[in-house]
């Protein structure tokens, strides 16, 4: 109650409000509050838990939950599994996306990510990783389920491909076909009890359709030369299987296409084509070759060749054998494996193709035909097995040892020209030297005693025709002189021959003389001996006349 004061004497009492209207303001915050946290209770959508590996980037209040980059909720918490082998991810999602929980939805973590196929995930880099969500086709809804790993494949089909060799292939190595890489190394488990690694592979669609039952999966990485009996061979892949590792498939030339594999598969991984390709032929017509020279050079898998065509390859070197005596006893012949393929020489691969080679072959030994060890590269010594028929040869029943058939084996013609070469120098070793070599020098001897003889006489020939030469020159020089003196008696003062010389001589004087005048009146009148009345007269000389001033002219 409040007392008044008013200008009367007496007080009015008057009663006050209960409520002040401040309370009005928080009251309708209240209400306003208590509205939002039931249109937010009715409007949210269902609370779900996902079951990750690991919790690699993702944050309580902050991750978003998205589905084709639209968000559809957000991370709320995180906790460990009860067996500590996970993380339990609780998410709050929108209301409107209860109905698209499929059981069979898929969650993964988006996060930058950098593989030999390429570059995803780049948009995370600034905003933080964050979890997606491909919708599943089940009927059944569900809210608890387990992330994958990494983010979904494409359609198309799972493999196993295992090694037993060291390619240290990785997660994310390409697998090629023709060039254009069609899956990748997904995972790898290395089995303990079996010491093989396994890897799982997946073909992207639709290139899964390409594997079949016949399909052979081999190497390609980095780079590769091969040196063996056919010579070096160089082999490389793509940049890509160059700078990394990676494999390719197909089916093996001459081999059916086989039928299209549906579901997971095992299959081996082989270092090359050539020896992928060798699957292709099951069964092999063994023989043993009992080799007497040296196997430097053979290696298992060399070709087995006939007349220059490859029917077969070497199974094992220096197999053990029970009748064979040790590597180290006399005359020890070293027992070589050789298989023989049917289906290399057009036969089928089968029972009934060893049947008829093995009947063929053993025909054949009776023929002539022999194995012998040839050089297939000169650089690197490689050797092969070579089958040929050879004539003059005695006839061999056909043998076995451990019940595998034995071919005869002939050192080929180099080892033959050694051992002929070895027998010639044994036969020169076997001469007596000794004697030879001191008739030799008794020879010799006898040669130079006559050699000095033969110079002997042939000194003196030179000094006889020495001799006989120099009388005929002496000769000859005097019958000149002879010649000469003659001569000169003929030109002698007193001599006929002086006394004709000068009267000639005086006689060709008197000639000149008569003949002068003549001469002269030709040199001053030339035409004075055709013309003659035009003769002019003598001209005498006249005496110099002075002038005036009794100068001569």
């Amino acid at each position: 109650m409040a007392i008044e004061t008013t200008a009367a004497t007496d007080a009015v009492i008057q009663p006050v409000r209960t409520i002040s209207k401040i309370w009005l303001f928080p009251i309708a915050a209240l209400l306003i509050g208590l509205w939002m946290v039931y249109h937010q209770w009715s409007n949210q959508g269902p609370l779900i838990i996902i079951e990750f590996a690991t919790a690699t980037g993702l944050e309580a209040g902050k991750t978003k939950i998205k589905t084709r980059d639209v968000d559809i909720g957000i991370v709320k918490t995180i906790e460990l599994t009860s067996d500590l082998e996970g993380v339990l991810v609780t998410a709050r999602l929108n209301s409107n996306v209860e109905s698209i929980l499929h059981a069979d939805n898929q969650f993964w973590i988006v996060s930058p990510r950098i593989t030999l196929s390429g570059v995803s995930g780049l948009g995370t880099i600034l905003s933080g990783p964050y979890i997606n969500m491909e919708l599943g086709l089940s009927s059944q809804s569900s809210v608890e389920f387990v992330a994958l790993a990494a983010p979904p494949v494409t359609p198309g089909l799972h493999v196993t491909l295992n090694s037993n060799s060291e390619f240290a292939y990785k997660k994310g190595d390409p697998v090629i076909y023709k060039g254009i890489q069609v899956g990748e190394f997904e995972d790898i488990h290395f089995n303990f009890d079996e010491r093989i690694v396994y890897y799982n592979t997946f073909i992207k669609a639709p290139y899964h359709e390409l594997i079949t039952t016949n399909t052979k999966f081999w190497d390609i990485s980095g780079f590769q030369m091969e040196l063996n009996a056919n010579g070096v061979k160089v082999n490389t892949g793509s940049i890509e299987t160059i700078l990394t590792n990676g494999v390719t498939f197909g089916v093996p030339d001459k081999m059916p296409a086989g039928e299209i594999i549906t579901e997971r598969s095992y299959f081996d991984i082989h270092s090359s084509y050539e020896l992928a390709a060798e699957e292709r032929f099951v069964h092999n017509a063994k023989y043993i070759l009992l080799v007497e020279d040296t196997v430097r050079g053979l290696q298992v898998g060399a070709p087995v060749e006939y007349r220059g065509l490859v029917i077969g390859k070497v199974l094992a070197i220096n197999i053990p054998l029970s009748s064979h005596q040790g590597l180290l006893e006399d005359s020890y012949d070293i027992p070589i494996l050789i298989g023989i393929q049917p289906g290399r020489v057009g036969e089928s691969d089968d029972d009934e193709g060893l049947k008829f080679v093995h009947q063929q072959i053993d025909h054949w030994i009776t023929k002539g035909l022999r194995a012998t060890l040839k050089t297939g590269n000169i650089l690197t010594g490689s050797l092969f097995v070579d089958l040929q028929h050879y004539d003059n040869l005695a006839t061999i029943k056909n043998t076995e040892i451990d019940d595998l058939k034995v071919l005869p084996f002939v050192s080929d013609e180099f080892s033959q020209i050694t051992d002929k070469v070895s027998s010639i120098l044994d036969n020169i070793n076997a001469l007596k030297l000794q004697d030879l070599s001191e008739n030799t020098n008794k020879m010799l001897l006898q040669i130079t005693k006559a050699a000095e003889s033969l110079q002997l006489t042939g000194t003196n020939i030179d000094t006889l025709l020495s001799r006989v030469e120099q009388e005929r020159v002496a000769h000859k020089m005097s019958l000149t002189l002879e010649s000469i003196n003659a001569l000169t008696r003929s030109y002698s003062e007193d001599s006929e021959t002086n006394q004709r010389i000068n009267q000639t001589m005086t006689d060709l004087q008197q000639t000149m003389k008569e003949l002068r005048p003549i001469l002269l009146q030709l040199n001053n009148t030339p035409n004075s001996l055709i013309f003659t009345g035009s003769r002019p007269a003598g001209l005498f000389p006249k005496a110099k006349q002075k002038n005036k001033r009794g100068v001569a002219d």
